[in-house]
C-alpha cells in the first residue's frame, strides 16, 4: 500500500493538470529504506510530449546525486497519463527500474475527475496497490 500525504498527493495532482496537454512526471523522494514519499521533486518532461514522458538526463544525474547525499531514495516515480486511464504502458512498465518504487499515474483526460492510482512494478508485473491518503505522517 501506498501512504501518502495530502499535500504530496496534491502536489502531484497540481503538476499533472499544470503540464497538460503533456505528461508531467517527477519524484517523491524518502529515507533510504523508509517507505515514505517525503520530498516532492516535479521534474521536466525533456519528451514535452502528451503520449510519452522522459527525464531529462542531466537532471536525473543532478537528481540522483542530491538522492545519495541525503540518504535518500525515490519513493514515488509518477507521471501523468492525460488521454488514457492511469495505467501503465508497455513503455512505462519497460523503464520501470525502482523496484522498490510506487508507480503513480495521475490521468488528466477528465477535467473534473482525478484518477490517481499506485503501482508496484517489478519484472515486467504490474501490480496495482491500494493508495491511502493521510493529512499527515504524525
Amino acid at each position: 500500500m501506498l501512504t501518502i500525504d495530502q499535500a504530496t498527493y496534491d502536489a502531484i495532482v497540481a503538476h499533472a493538470r499544470r503540464d497538460h496537454p503533456d505528461e508531467a512526471c517527477g519524484i517523491v523522494a524518502g529515507p533510504e529504506g523508509s517507505d515514505r514519499p517525503a520530498r516532492f521533486v516535479p521534474m521536466l518532461n525533456a519528451a514535452r510530449s502528451p503520449t510519452f514522458y522522459e527525464f531529462d538526463s542531466a537532471d536525473l544525474l543532478q537528481l540522483y546525486k542530491e538522492l545519495d547525499a541525503n540518504d535518500e531514495e525515490p519513493v514515488v516515480v509518477y507521471h501523468s497519463h492525460t488521454a488514457t486511464e492511469a495505467y501503465p504502458s508497455r513503455t512505462d512498465i519497460s523503464y520501470a527500474s525502482e523496484p522498490n518504487a510506487h508507480y503513480v499515474l495521475v490521468s488528466t483526460r477528465s477535467e473534473g475527475e482525478t484518477e490517481f492510482r499506485s503501482y508496484r512494478i517489478v519484472d515486467g508485473v504490474v501490480t496495482e496497490e491500494p493508495v491511502e491518503v493521510v493529512a499527515s505522517y504524525a
